[in-house]
């Protein structure tokens, strides 16, 4: 009954935030890449306390707990699993430089485990996992014309 009620919770769901922003980089631009939750459901260490009256008077709380993210950057490539939330420019670690222009659709995996508290005991391991894909995010990479002019024209 625990794996089922872990596996109903209303989890946050993972997305994906791109740099530069508006979904647009150039060709063989460094771009930066992170990982957040969605304001509504359960990210990980958030507690969902279960109604008692469904559970025998017995209090259950429940726990997701944070395992791995893996980046699908659309074009065939990608990074992870991996416990790195990346983040923005100068310090974010997960980049990506496009080779090629075109739209590609970026994507976020996560894998969360859960733990559970009875009564207020102390937190055990749930069997099993929740893999959760965040929403595609169309990434357009463009390209530039250089053009030299003479002073005058």
């Amino acid at each position: 009954m625990i794996e089922n009620a872990f596996h109903r919770t209303p989890f946050a769901q993972p997305g994906v935030e791109v740099q530069p922003e508006n979904n647009r980089t150039m060709i063989r631009l460094p771009t930066y890449y992170a990982m957040r939750w969605s304001e509504e459901g359960f990210e990980p260490e958030e507690i969902d306390s279960l109604s008692p009256g469904n559970w025998f008077g017995i209090q259950v709380r429940i726990k997701p707990v944070f395992q791995s993210i893996t980046y699908d950057f659309g074009d065939g490539t990608s990074e992870g699993p991996t416990t790195d939330l990346g983040g923005p420019y100068p310090f974010g670690t997960i980049v990506k430089s496009y080779q090629h222009s075109g739209t590609f659709n970026v994507q976020v995996h996560a894998t969360l485990t859960g733990q559970v508290s009875l009564n207020g005991s102390e937190w055990i391991d749930i069997p099993g996992q929740a893999d959760l894909n965040g929403p595609i995010v169309p990434l357009e990479v463009l390209t530039a014309d250089n053009r030299l002019y003479l002073p005058g024209t």
